[in-house]
C-alpha cells in the first residue's frame, strides 16, 4: 500500500429543474481528504471546515466507512489509517457533500492500496453506500452528467458545459433531510407533468451543451419534486420569481434543498437579491459564485 494519499473532491448540484434523479453537475468547491496508513493503533480522525463540529470521529465517519469499505472489497482486512478532513461544502445543504464524501474515501483508498478499480467500479460502490447516482456520478467524473441505474450498474453520460455560464448558489441556514424531502414526493405523477419534465430536460441538454443559454429560460422549470417540497424551503415560489425578475435565466432548488441555484450571464449579479428573500424570513444566507468542475475527483 502506498502510505499516504491527497483526494480533492467537488460539490454537486443534482436535478437541476427537470432531471429528477438523473442528472448532476460537478462545482469547484472542494473537499479535501487525506488517508495516510499508520502502523499500529486505532484509526484517526481529524477534521476541520464545514461539519468540524458536528462530524463523528470514529466509524461513523462517512468518509470512513467508504474508505473501509472499499479496502474490503479489495481484500484488506486488517489496517489502520489516519483520515484528515478539510471541508469547504456545507453539511445538508444540497450541494453533495455526503456525495462528496463517500466518493472521497472511496477513491482514496483505492490510491491507497492500488487495487487498481475502474471508475465504473467505485461509481457502483458509490451507489451502493448513498442510493442514488445523480451526487455520486458528478462528483467522480465532473462536468455534467446524465446516469441512470439499470438491473446490475449504472449507466450514464458526460457532458461539458460550454462556456459563459454564471452559477450562484445560495444557501440558507435551514435543514432540509433528504429522508424528508423524499417523503413529501407523490408515488405517482400526472402523465402531462412527466411529459412537461423530459421536454425541459431535452432543452437543457442542448443549452448545456451548445451554450444556447436562451433555451434555460423554458428548460429550468420543473413539476416532478420542486412544487412538493416548496413547504419544506420557505419562500421558495418567490426565491424562484425573484432570480428570473433580477435577469437570472431561471433558478433551482439544489438536490432536494435549501440551497437554491440561478443560471445566469456573467455580468447578472442575482444573489443579493436570492438571499434577501430567505432574510426577509428571517433565514440567514450565505452567496457562493460557482463555476463547473470538469475534472471531478482528482488524486493529488
Amino acid at each position: 500500500m502506498e502510505k499516504k494519499v491527497i483526494v480533492k473532491v467537488p460539490a454537486t448540484t443534482a436535478n437541476l429543474g427537470p432531471g429528477f434523479d438523473v442528472l448532476g453537475m460537478a462545482l469547484n468547491l472542494y473537499n479535501t481528504v487525506v488517508l495516510e496508513e499508520i502502523e499500529s493503533g486505532r484509526c484517526i480522525i481529524d477534521v476541520k471546515g464545514e461539519g468540524d463540529d458536528k462530524l463523528p470521529r470514529d466509524g461513523g465517519n462517512l468518509v470512513a466507512r467508504a474508505a473501509s469499505y472499499l479496502l474490503q472489497r479489495a481484500g484488506y482486512r486488517n489496517y489502520r489509517f489516519k483520515l484528515s478532513l478539510e471541508n469547504k461544502i456545507p453539511l445538508m445543504s444540497g450541494l453533495g457533500s455526503s456525495a462528496a464524501a463517500i466518493v472521497g474515501g472511496l477513491v482514496a483508498a483505492d490510491a491507497l492500496c492500488k487495487s487498481n478499480f475502474s471508475s465504473r467500479d467505485i461509481l457502483q460502490m458509490a451507489v451502493e453506500i448513498e442510493g442514488h447516482p445523480d451526487n455520486v456520478a458528478a462528483a467522480l467524473l465532473g462536468g455534467v452528467v446524465i446516469v441512470t441505474k439499470d438491473e446490475e450498474s449504472c449507466v450514464y453520460s458526460r457532458l461539458i458545459p460550454k462556456d459563459g455560464l454564471r452559477i450562484t448558489a445560495v444557501v440558507p441556514e435551514l435543514t432540509v433531510s433528504t429522508i424528508d424531502a423524499r417523503s413529501v414526493l407523490p408515488e405517482y405523477v400526472p402523465l402531462q407533468d412527466a411529459v412537461y419534465n423530459l421536454g425541459r430536460l431535452s432543452l437543457l441538454l442542448t443549452a448545456l451543451r451548445e451554450g444556447d443559454w436562451d433555451l434555460l429560460k423554458p428548460a429550468l422549470h420543473d413539476r416532478l419534486h420542486q412544487p412538493y417540497r416548496c413547504r419544506l424551503v420557505p419562500g421558495l415560489d418567490e426565491v424562484l420569481a425573484t432570480a428570473l425578475g433580477n435577469g437570472a435565466y431561471g433558478a433551482f432548488l439544489s438536490g432536494s434543498g435549501p440551497t437554491v441555484i440561478a443560471f445566469s450571464s456573467p455580468d447578472c449579479d442575482v444573489g443579493e437579491a436570492i438571499a434577501e428573500v430567505f432574510r426577509s424570513r428571517k433565514i440567514t444566507a450565505r452567496v457562493l459564485q460557482l463555476e463547473p468542475c470538469l475534472t471531478g475527483t482528482r488524486i493529488l
